[in-house]
């Protein structure tokens, strides 16, 4: 194992078996320490995302700063009542005059590697759950996004000790060598390929994992749906940040009956959000690298353009598009896009979608628009996916009462709002007995037990 790594962890372990970040109290002041952190750096993430991925103010504030924001005043209002021990009840025989309890506990120190396309919230967002729970912390985030890595740096470092959260930047061969030190909870955002080598890495150790992915996210729009509300939402949905999202529909299934009328509405609402040339429009972000850029320009081939295309790689700028002549065998459809192009497919029966859809690695979210309760009855219990809306985009992601996640290769584990809390602690089951009567049953000799106890423990 690398020396740097051992001492992050060693720095990280005794500060945690200083045991104050056992104190809630501590914890709430930590929280509210980072609030105030967030709120003094606005304006330099303001800054350090329009050079990494030119997001609008507007969109970093709803999509990064508020939502963290947002997280950090669930935890305050609610640590207290999470922290509490669960009495459970103890009603057998065999119990008799016991009290059984779950105690939630830290785990200790935990690795959290955030990924490029939302650098502060995906680092950020996680970390509230890590201290919520009590634990230590050292953040890596992604070496593509290094203005908001350098902030983020200098702005947890201003207000806790090194030893308690820490930021390390570096290229994915520190990533690598991070991995091999023997955490006690790995937190990783990312794709599936190095979600395979992290968990690779834990396994070596016996440390659980959060992964959260990706997948081919689908989206369908039924006959019957409210075409201008449905091109709406998608057309923003998809958009948002460029595309740059494990969440953004991947994919879109039209019904026949409404495929030109909706199409029109499609490529329509996208010019009202961007106007005539988006690489104009302050609401358009960009790729995030030349080379990412270059990899979506190579999908759009052999596929009909109905909307967009135009790109600058140089620029990282590629247009908000819409795809058309898409088979299931096309490219676009076989790895997830990670950027603003939109396929679709038109289908007549919802049991060619189902199947198609089950046919794959389950998706992260499923979006399905249709006015009839019927229908969303039926897909959502023929389907598997980590979330899915029904008439909306996205929105899933931002309610913190909903856990957050994927399932099968599209993640494990879930976060936001108490499932946060959840995730970066330990349950631990205490019974306690009295020892002023002690009942036989249990020992030997057994004699003709064996009836009484199954009758009790039924």
């Amino acid at each position: 194992m690398h020396s740097d790594v051992v001492q992050i962890i060693q720095r990280h372990r005794e500060f945690y078996h200083s045991r104050q970040t056992l104190d809630v109290r501590y914890r709430i002041r930590q929280l509210t320490t980072l609030r105030d952190l967030i709120l003094a750096f606005e304006e330099r993430i303001y800054e350090a995302l329009w050079k990494d991925l030119r997001k609008s103010r507007f969109e970093v504030y709803t999509t990064e700063i508020g939502m963290v924001l947002s997280e950090i005043s669930l935890h305050l209002r609610h640590i207290r009542r999470w922290s509490r021990p669960e009495r459970v009840p103890s009603n057998q025989l065999i119990h008799f005059w016991s009290s059984g309890r779950i105690i939630r506990q830290p785990y200790g120190v935990v690795l959290i590697i955030a990924p490029w396309n939302f650098p502060f919230l995906l680092q950020l967002h996680p970390l509230v759950g890590a201290i919520s729970a009590g634990n230590c912390a050292a953040l890596k985030p992604s070496e593509y996004a290094p203005h908001t890595a350098a902030v983020v740096r200098e702005m947890l470092s201003a207000g806790f000790p090194d030893a308690y959260i820490s930021v390390h930047e570096g290229d994915a061969g520190f990533s690598r060598k991070l991995l091999e030190g023997k955490w006690d909870y790995i937190f990783f955002t990312g794709s599936q390929r190095v979600a395979r080598l992290v968990m690779t890495a834990a396994a070596g150790n016996l440390t659980p994992v959060s992964l959260e992915l990706g997948g081919k996210s689908p989206c369908i729009v039924e006959s019957d749906a409210n075409l201008q509300v449905a091109a709406t939402r998608i057309s923003w949905g998809k958009f948002l940040n460029a595309g740059q999202m494990c969440i953004a529909p991947d994919y879109l299934f039209v019904h026949t009956s409404v495929k030109e009328e909706f199409l029109s509405r499609l490529t329509e609402q996208i010019r009202r959000f961007f106007g005539d040339d988006p690489k104009q429009s302050i609401a358009y972000g960009r790729i995030i690298t030349q080379e990412k850029t270059e990899r979506l320009v190579q999908l759009l081939q052999q596929s009909t353009v109905l909307c967009g295309g135009e790109a600058d790689p140089q620029d990282r700028y590629l247009a908000p598009t819409v795809v058309g002549n898409i088979t299931p065998e096309h490219q676009l459809m076989q790895e997830e896009i990670f950027g603003p192009i939109l396929p679709v497919l038109e289908y007549q029966s919802i049991d060619t979608v189902i199947a198609y859809i089950n046919a794959g690695a389950k998706p992260l979210a499923l979006y399905y628009f249709t006015e009839d309760k019927r229908k969303e009855k039926e897909l959502l219990l023929r389907t598997s996916s980590g979330g899915a809306c029904i008439n909306d985009t996205l929105i899933h992601f931002a309610n913190p009462r909903l856990p957050f996640g994927g399932v099968g290769e599209s993640g494990i584990g879930r976060y936001h709002g108490k499932y946060s809390f959840e995730t970066f602690s330990h349950r631990r089951s205490v019974m306690k007995k009295v020892t002023w009567i002690d009942i036989p049953l249990r020992y030997p000799p057994y004699g003709n037990r064996l009836k009484l106890i199954k009758r009790l423990l039924k």
